[in-house]
Order: C-alpha cells, then structure tokens, then sequence
C-alpha cells in the first residue's frame, strides 16, 4: 500500500508492504502548500502545481496501488479547497481526505510509539509535538489515553507573517502563548515522563546534531536521537551566520527560512514544558497510516 501525508510545507510518500511489515520506498519534497495562505486565504496556484508536479514524480520510482492519502491544515483552512483537491484528483488520479486534527495527532502518535517501542525507550506518559507548516500538535498519550489540541501556528504561516528575525523571535513568544494552558494541564495531570519530536524541525536538527545533511539525510539514524536547547541554540547561531545557499545546502531549498521559525517554536516549547531533552522521530502520520491501515486490513 502507499501512504501520502500532503502537509503544509511538505509531501511525504511511503509504499509499505503490510505482509513483511517492511518500507519499499520512500519519497518527500517540499510544496509549500501553505505558501502566502495567511495573506490570502488560499492555496496559490503555484502551490498547486508544485504538489502536482510531487506526486507525478513520486509515481516514477513508487507504484501508486492501494492509495491512502491525507491532507492536513492547510487545506482544513483554505477557501478554495475543494477546487484544489479535485484539481489534483484530474491530473495525478490520488485522491486526499482532509483530515482533523485528533486524527492527524492519533496517527503520528501510532508512529511515535512504534518508534519508541523500537529503541526500547521505556515510558508512563509521551509528550508528543508535531511543529508543522500550518500547525503546531501537542499530544499525551499513554496506553489508555490520547489527548491532543492543535494550533494554528505553523513554520510556513508564521514565516511569512514576521518579516525580520526581531520581529519573528516577539511575534512567535506571542503565539505561542497559548500553549501554556494545555502544557500546565498535562503536567499537572499526567506528569510526562518523555518528550518526543517528529516533523521537519526536529528531524533537521536532530539529523545536523548527527553530521548529515539535506543530501545525506537518514531517516533511520535520526529516529532516537536527542536534541536539547543547547543543540537549537548551536544550530540557530551557525545557520543564522550562513549565506541561504550555504544554509538551504544543510536544511533543503525552500527550508532556509523556515527552519528559523521552527527552531524558535521548539524553543518555546522547551521553555514551557521544563524538559531538558527531547527523542526526535522521523517517523510521522505518513508511517501512522501505513500501520494503522495494515493492522485493521483484513487478510
């Protein structure tokens, strides 16, 4: 089967196969399908086309059977969705379901889990953030529950509002302002024992922290490892110093300008969590499909 998770920044592609359990390809590219939404309300043509011109070029290395294809805040916001997912249904044949956020949330915590359950990381209750191009997730999850809120804060929107890194650095302290209520409420009432990433940001830092880059990236060697404040800080400082070649070579074109704005976000959320350290997972809701999908596929 293929799993499509068409996110407000970026397409990520899976075929896995549910027999072996096993990923056969794999593919991303960043759309920017949140591009000048906070402006004008709408996905622009030329984010369209971008995610048309992604999905015909996944269909070259992936054989595009069994599609299961989500979308997620972005197209839950834009104006003109429905003129935007049939546009991409006549010109590529997939078809995306737009999905909400507690079901976005349960499938990247499947996949969390599974990759926490896969480096023996032991725990009572995750604390799960998915920093994305139109969002932000918070999650606690532990074997009976999941609860999670989504905000409307995104590394693409927010990019795109704060034209300087000044104004950038006050205006994300002030939109994140209303993390704070969900975060005292899980630690007061859940006391997590763990703090989990996945999503772009902390899987670019995770995978700097490690020596690769854009080019080099690795999935595998990047689920697991921790990232702290100081690892951000480390990064902000060099790619901040950097010319956006330079900086676009390490984090991918397109990223350059992006990766600031989610590095300031996880900042914060460090700040208002307390956590020291926080386990980075590649694996995201592209992979929570695949396995959510697989375990309910009647054999």
């Amino acid at each position: 089967m293929v799993a499509i998770d068409l996110g407000s920044n970026t397409i990520r592609v899976l075929e896995y196969d549910c027999t072996s359990k096993t990923v056969l390809n794999s593919y991303e590219k960043i759309v920017k399908t949140a591009d000048k939404l906070v402006n004008t309300g709408e996905i622009s043509e030329e984010s369209i086309t971008r995610i048309i011109n992604a999905i015909k070029e996944a269909k070259e290395k992936i054989n595009f059977n069994n599609v299961q294809a989500v979308t997620t805040q972005a197209l839950r916001q834009a104006k003109n969705k429905k003129d935007v997912l049939e546009q991409i249904k006549n010109e590529t044949e997939v078809e995306f379901k737009i999905i909400e956020p507690n079901e976005e949330a349960y499938y990247t915590t499947f996949a969390a889990t599974l990759c926490l359950n896969k480096h023996n990381i032991q725990y009572k209750n995750m604390f799960l953030v998915d920093i994305g191009g139109g969002s932000t997730e918070l999650i606690i999850s532990n074997k009976k529950e999941l609860i999670s809120e989504s905000f409307p804060i995104g590394i693409v929107t927010t990019s795109q509002r704060y034209k300087s890194i000044e104004a950038l650095e006050y205006g994300i302290r002030q939109d994140t302002k209303p993390f704070k209520d969900f975060i005292n409420f899980i630690k007061q009432t859940y006391m997590p024992d763990v703090f989990v990433a996945s999503s772009g940001t902390p899987t670019t830092i995770a995978a700097l922290k490690i020596g690769l880059d854009y080019k080099s990236y690795d999935g595998n060697k990047v689920n697991g490892v921790e990232v702290t404040v100081a690892d951000l800080d480390e990064w902000m400082d060099k790619l901040l110093k950097m010319d956006m070649r330079h900086r676009e070579k390490l984090v991918g074109i397109g990223r350059g300008d992006l990766i600031v704005s989610g590095i300031m976000i996880f900042k914060e959320i460090f700040r208002l969590t307390g956590f020291e350290k926080c386990i980075v997972c590649d694996m995201g809701v592209r992979e929570g499909i695949a396995f959510d999908y697989c375990k309910n596929k009647k054999l």
